[in-house]
């Protein structure tokens, strides 16, 4: 009971400005009189939604497909690939400005090309979801375990442990804060990722994921189609960052009481 009122009294704020900002839009819709092709009411985003459910439902389960693999190979291949580098320092200094380069550069500029290496569908949207995402959680592994007190890293070289023991039972679950705060960013941009990479490398019809509906509506001038798949996008980030969160409430409670 202690933990649904708390989950309430985090919850009512959001909500409540989410409504008020649906009923503003849609009083400004009406009182204005602005076309449906420019600006759909949020009536019209819901009747696409109701009109179309099989074909928007089908798209959003390809998207969350593409956009979970992307994100587990980014949350994986992160935690390793930050770890590796805080164990060689020259490695450090060499790979992991070339990170940040990788992060700077527009997808939209690369995504073509992971087509080219990818392949059409969802190998090339993987790889999207995957590159953006992964850049946070490397950032934040590395800061984690750099972060962890040298007397503890001490005591256990006192007692012959070596790396992967160190970095185990000591390394990994200090950094779990950090690791996990840049999961919560790499949730997002997944989504993202996943969603710039369907714009030019996935395939329309009955196989169309969200981001080929989008832009397929878009042709069509059909705007209350492109606002269902956006919200729907964004269902799509919100329920996994909530599973990130989830998940390191479950990891952390031993260690960090603030959590609770």
């Amino acid at each position: 009971m202690k933990g649904g009122a708390r989950f309430w009294s985090l919850s009512w704020p959001p909500l409540l400005v989410v409504c008020l900002l649906l009923i503003i839009w849609q009083v400004a819709v009406g009182l204005f009189s602005i076309p449906p092709y420019m600006l759909p009411s949020p009536v019209q985003v819901l009747q696409a939604l109701v009109d179309e459910p099989s074909r928007l439902l089908a798209a959003t389960g390809r998207t969350a497909m593409a956009m979970l693999v992307g994100f587990a190979c980014s949350a994986i291949g992160g935690i390793v690939l930050g770890s590796c580098l805080t164990w060689v320092p020259l490695a450090r200094r060499g790979v992991y400005p070339l990170t940040l380069i990788l992060q700077m550069v527009p997808l939209v500029a690369i995504a073509p090309m992971l087509v080219v290496w990818f392949g059409w569908g969802i190998p090339s949207v993987i790889a999207a979801a995957c590159i953006v995402s992964i850049f946070p959680v490397i950032a934040s592994t590395l800061d984690g375990l750099q972060s962890v007190d040298p007397g503890l890293r001490e005591l256990f070289r006192i007692y012959g442990a070596g790396k992967m023991r160190t970095w185990w039972m000591l390394g990994f679950p200090a950094a779990l804060p950090n690791i996990f705060t840049g999961l919560r960013i790499a949730a997002g941009l997944a989504v993202i990722g996943a969603i710039v990479g369907e714009f030019v490398g996935s395939y329309g019809g009955d196989q169309a994921p969200l981001g080929s509906v989008i832009t397929s509506a878009l042709k069509q001038t059909r705007t209350d189609v492109v606002f269902a798949a956006i919200a729907l996008a964004a269902a799509l980030g919100f329920a996994l960052f909530g599973l990130v969160n989830l998940l390191g409430w479950w990891l952390l409670r031993r260690w960090h009481t603030s959590v609770h």
